[in-house]
């Protein structure tokens, strides 16, 4: 092609150099444009058909491939082996300038590979999200080990074809900087040493709801790397934890609630002690007409009865023998009233417990299990209990203990 270019220039009267400059030219074009149509060409069809293929199968898995541009990168050899077979064509074999082309042809190739690569790594990853199962550990600590080893290799590579010495004998000189690498990798390989220890030891899973303070971390875990981890925290906003720091501190994993199949109530009224007292035979029997209290009220009073008969104990002063008293008929029913709600767990810790008394009066604490661990449903459970609690002390004369307000001091002084 080249001769009939040049020939055909030469017999229309261009001069010798005139007609080799513009025959190499229009050699430079034609490759150009041919390695562009070729590079077009294998889109548009093999490349299509592929795709389509994968779009429309009906596996899901390997949509990644596409997500990832995986098989564009591939496309990217076409002009790369275009070029490297045309460069006889357009240089002399031991010029400089085609020295100089072959290095960058081969240059080209190692990041077109390292970037295919990348594009597979990624596409693995996805995969594997894509398929996992429920608790399955995740691989993206690896998959970014993986992606920092190819970044490293492909640099080497680069370097050694620019500057015209073998590879092994650079990595060698990298070897020998030792702690020069630890320093510019330490990071990595931190992150690298702690996410396979998060997932060797199960610490840490997508999903896991998380609490670190040191970091501002109270929410689901999002995403695990080998630089960090991801935490969506409950006001939406995004908290980054260094890989390593969750092996380096403490942090509290709520996952075990979660696989518990209950989530703890733990909450106190404080009753205010001047209104604790004994109760009268009279509110006995209206105690005993309360649903839930009518078995334990008359089993409670026929065991105290038998007591005092027994023991011979003289009733007419109430502090001799043993008596019923409101807080404890309270706390009773606190018991019963929780055995009959429906959204309490019965299989898991059961409490209902006097604190120490102090300066905030009695705290009569709750220490249950909710059976619905989703949190708006919880903190309903929550509140309904003891919004029914904190209306019924009313029926048992038992005042609740709050801080006087405003209210309280405006009441003193119209009294």
């Amino acid at each position: 092609m080249d001769n009939i270019v040049y020939q055909t220039l030469h017999d229309a009267g261009m001069s010798d150099a005139v007609s080799r400059i513009t025959t190499y030219g229009v050699t430079v074009v034609s490759i150009i444009l041919l390695t562009l149509f070729a590079t077009w060409l294998v889109r548009k069809t093999l490349l299509y058909a592929v795709i389509r293929f994968i779009r429309e199968n009906r596996y899901t898995w390997d949509d990644p491939l596409i997500k990832n541009r995986f098989f564009l990168s591939l496309s990217w050899y076409v002009p790369i082996i275009a070029f490297y077979l045309a460069q006889d064509i357009l240089l002399h074999t031991d010029s400089s300038a085609a020295i100089i082309l072959r290095r960058v042809i081969l240059t080209a190739f190692v990041i077109v590979t390292v970037r295919c690569a990348i594009s597979l790594l990624n596409s693995i990853n996805d995969i594997y999200k894509a398929v996992r199962r429920e608790g399955g550990a995740p691989i993206r600590g690896y998959i970014d080990a993986a992606k920092i080893v190819t970044y490293v290799i492909g640099t080497i590579f680069i370097l050694a074809i620019l500057t015209n010495r073998s590879p092994w004998g650079l990595l060698s000189v990298l070897g020998g900087l030792t702690a020069v690498t630890m320093l510019v990798f330490k990071d990595s390989i931190l992150g690298f040493v702690a996410s396979v220890q998060l997932t060797g030891a199960d610490m840490v899973r997508i999903g896991d709801w998380i609490e670190m303070p040191s970091y501002g971390a109270d929410g689901d875990v999002i995403d695990i790397s080998i630089h960090c981890v991801r935490v969506q925290n409950w006001d939406k906003t995004i908290s980054t934890i260094p890989t390593y720091a969750l092996i380096a501190n403490s942090f509290k994993n709520w996952r075990g609630m979660s696989e518990s199949g209950g989530r703890r109530i733990k909450r106190a009224i404080n009753i205010d002690m001047n209104s604790i007292r004994f109760v009268s035979d009279e509110e006995l029997d209206n105690f005993a007409g309360i649903a839930l209290l009518s078995d334990y009220v008359r089993d409670r009073q026929k065991e105290i009865e038998k007591y005092n008969c027994e023991n011979l104990v003289e009733t007419s002063i109430l502090i001799n023998g043993r008596r019923q008293t409101n807080i404890g008929i309270f706390r009773a029913y606190i018991i019963e009233y929780l055995k009959n709600n429906p959204k309490i767990h019965k299989n898991m810790t059961f409490l209902v417990r006097h604190l120490k008394p102090g300066e905030d009066g009695l705290p009569v604490e709750i220490y249950v299990f909710s059976n619905d661990q989703v949190w708006a449903n919880y903190e309903n459970i929550q509140a309904d209990i003891f919004d029914h609690l904190l209306a019924s002390l009313s029926t048992f004369e038992l005042r609740i203990f709050q801080a006087p307000t405003g209210y309280d001091f405006r009441q003193t002084g119209k009294a």
